[in-house]
């Protein structure tokens, strides 16, 4: 019996052991079920405000600056080539490249032995031709003397043979004294014919005689200008460059010595494109002489020289586009020929423009600006010129806020914060909580478990503060869902 009653004991207290249990189980996951069927209480969606740089846009007059690569050269630039041929008997002490001259020095000189021989022939021939015209106009002179001479007794035959035919007419004279005074006449006029032929033969003569010595003093002034080709000067100041040639050589007519370069006369030549060019062109598509600098890095060092559009090119070369500007320079110290250097020219200058950063407009020239809610709105503009990094517009813009720098983010309808650039930061809005708020916020960052400690300790200090940021306080109020 005993045993029975215990069993029953243990029986019952194992049924009331596992009812228990069921119970607790039912309990528990009746609150399981009764918290996940709870609706939770998301924070209120807010829309988000995106801070952009904003720059107000400013009419302006501005000079357009067009940057380009351009190649320093002399306007001045002279092949010394010897006119004949010959062996060096003289150099200049500075005939070597990079060597320095003067206007009138003499640079190279020829063996002029040849040439001096050439020129005294030719002057003998002067001389010989100078006596014979000296000997032909004394041949004419006495030629003409005998003329004259002949020419009175001619006449004086000629009133003899008037004489007598007067007489005969009276009965004086006889017939066969008439004839022969007659041919008296005829003879003296015979011999003033002669002589007149001889005059023409002085004359002849004469002329030869200059002709010759024309001739002759053209072949001395050809020697005389062989002789002076045997010395080869500098025609202006300059540098002698690719010098190619020494004392003793025989050089052969024509051949190139050294080239001289003038490096105070210097130009640059750059190209532009079409386009470019159609903007330095005037009404009367005439080149502007546009005022323009060449740059010259030397070792993060500028050397800048001044100068001014002087011609373009005739054409536009063969296998090359755009065109071809020449602009000379001043005050070029510095350059050399040969130098390659960037090129700023001043375009004509663009009236009521907006300078902007080129990241303020895309590709099909249109730029985000704020209205008066802060709202993004895009706007069309015409992009004048690119300067850099900046650009020049002109469009509905004036005193508007324009967003500098355009990015997937923004697009017209979103709502931004405007930061001016440069303008000192806006001091954050204060507010001044009541206990009972300031105690549920404080409560909410106490019970914030996902909260670092440090930021915990921040936010408790600031609250405990008496004006409290009124961002912090959105921002909390936002995550208790009140």
């Amino acid at each position: 019996m005993r045993f029975l009653r215990q069993s029953m004991i243990g029986l019952f207290l194992a049924a009331c052991t596992i009812g228990l249990l069921v119970f607790a189980a039912t309990l528990v996951g009746g609150a399981v079920k009764e918290r996940m069927a709870e609706d939770p209480k998301a924070p209120p969606a807010r829309e988000r405000v995106f801070a952009v740089n904003v720059v107000t846009a400013e009419a302006e007059d501005v000079v357009p600056v067009l940057e380009t690569f351009g190649e320093v050269q002399s306007r001045r630039l002279l092949e010394l080539r010897a006119a004949g041929g010959g062996r060096v008997v003289e150099l200049a002490e500075d005939f070597e490249d990079g060597g320095v001259v003067i206007a009138g020095q003499v640079l190279v000189r020829l063996d002029p032995a040849d040439a001096q021989s050439a020129v005294d022939r030719a002057q003998s021939d002067v001389e010989d031709a100078l006596a014979e015209g000296r000997d032909a106009a004394r041949s004419l002179e006495l030629a003409g003397a005998e003329l004259e001479a002949t020419q009175l007794q001619a006449d004086l035959r000629t009133r003899a043979f008037e004489r007598q035919q007067g007489l005969a007419e009276r009965g004086v004279g006889t017939a066969a004294t008439t004839e022969g005074a007659e041919l008296a006449a005829a003879a003296a006029q015979q011999s003033v014919v002669s002589r007149r032929q001889a005059v023409a033969q002085g004359e002849a003569r004469l002329d030869q005689a200059k002709t010759r010595l024309a001739r002759a003093q053209i072949a001395l002034a050809e020697a005389e200008r062989r002789l002076e080709d045997t010395t080869l000067t500098a025609p202006f100041d300059g540098t002698l460059s690719a010098t190619d040639v020494v004392v003793g050589r025989r050089v052969s007519a024509n051949e190139r010595l050294a080239e001289l370069i003038d490096p105070e006369d210097l130009e640059v030549s750059f190209r532009l494109s079409t386009a470019q060019y159609a903007r330095l062109l005037d009404e009367n598509a005439k080149l502007v002489r546009a005022e323009m600098v060449a740059l010259l890095d030397i070792t993060g060092v500028d050397i800048e020289a001044k100068g001014r559009i002087s011609r373009a090119s005739a054409a536009a070369g063969e296998g090359a586009t755009g065109r071809l500007i020449f602009a000379a320079l001043s005050d070029a110290g510095g350059f050399k020929p040969g130098d390659f250097v960037t090129v700023q020219v001043q375009e004509p200058l663009l009236e009521n423009v907006t300078r902007l950063p080129a990241s303020a407009v895309d590709a099909r020239g249109e730029l985000l600006v704020l209205d008066e809610e802060n709202r993004l709105e895009a706007v069309q503009v015409e992009v004048l010129r690119r300067q850099g990094d900046d650009v020049l517009v002109r469009g509905p813009i004036l005193g508007r806020q324009v967003v500098e720098a355009r990015s997937p983010l923004l697009g017209a309808g979103i709502a931004v914060k405007p930061v001016t650039r440069g303008a000192p930061p806006e001091a954050p809005e204060m507010l001044e909580l009541s206990e009972e708020r300031r105690a549920k916020l404080v409560a909410f960052v106490e019970a914030n478990q996902r909260m670092p400690k440090e930021a915990k300790a921040r936010v408790l200090a600031r609250l405990a503060e008496p004006t409290v940021p009124a961002q912090m306080v959105a921002r909390i109020e936002s995550r208790m869902g009140g």
